[in-house]
């Protein structure tokens, strides 16, 4: 397993979608250690393969609080199937460092995926586990946190990344 560099915005292979996966090879499954890796080493509660430059349609996610059992998860070729009621969630993203911002999404959601194996499963979440699958299905679908923002708060963040970018750029 290993770390993977995470992208960070205004860096425009976040802007790609994810493309289907039609196999779950070994080497898909070597890419979703990485991406757990990765994902914990940030620290973060879910990553997307755009978010580490691999343009397929695999996410993964941990919502379990320090001090709890893991609740690690795996969705390929994720799909939500069923949206319901709303809630505002304070998010963060580790392609967005030290940004978080108010965000309207579905209260629950019900989403088909396929696991690790290439199982397909469906998996009814709400809270912070829906919060999250919204969120990362998003970065597949091309779909940043900005892009749920105001335009006033749009054009913050941009500018305060893209001065973050270039500050990292001259390093």
């Amino acid at each position: 397993m290993g770390i993977r560099t995470i992208l960070h915005y205004p860096d425009k292979r976040l802007r790609e979608v994810g493309k289907r996966v039609e196999v779950v090879t070994p080497e898909i499954q070597k890419l979703v250690d990485d991406m757990a890796e990765t994902m914990y080493a940030a620290p973060g509660v879910g990553l997307a393969a755009t978010q580490i430059g691999v343009a397929l349609a695999i996410f993964v996610i941990d919502t379990a609080a320090d001090g709890e059992p893991s609740a690690f998860r795996v969705f390929i070729n994720p799909e939500i199937v069923q949206k319901d009621g709303e809630i505002t969630w304070n998010e963060g993203c580790l392609s967005f460092p030290e940004v978080h911002e108010e965000i309207d999404r579905a209260a629950s959601v019900k989403v088909r995926a396929q696991d690790r194996d290439g199982k397909w499963f469906e998996l009814e979440a709400d809270d912070l586990l829906a919060v999250a699958i919204q969120h990362e299905l998003d970065h597949l679908n091309g779909v940043l946190m900005i892009d749920h923002m105001g335009p006033l708060k749009k054009r913050i963040v941009h500018r305060q990344m893209q001065k973050r970018a270039d500050e990292h750029a001259s390093a």
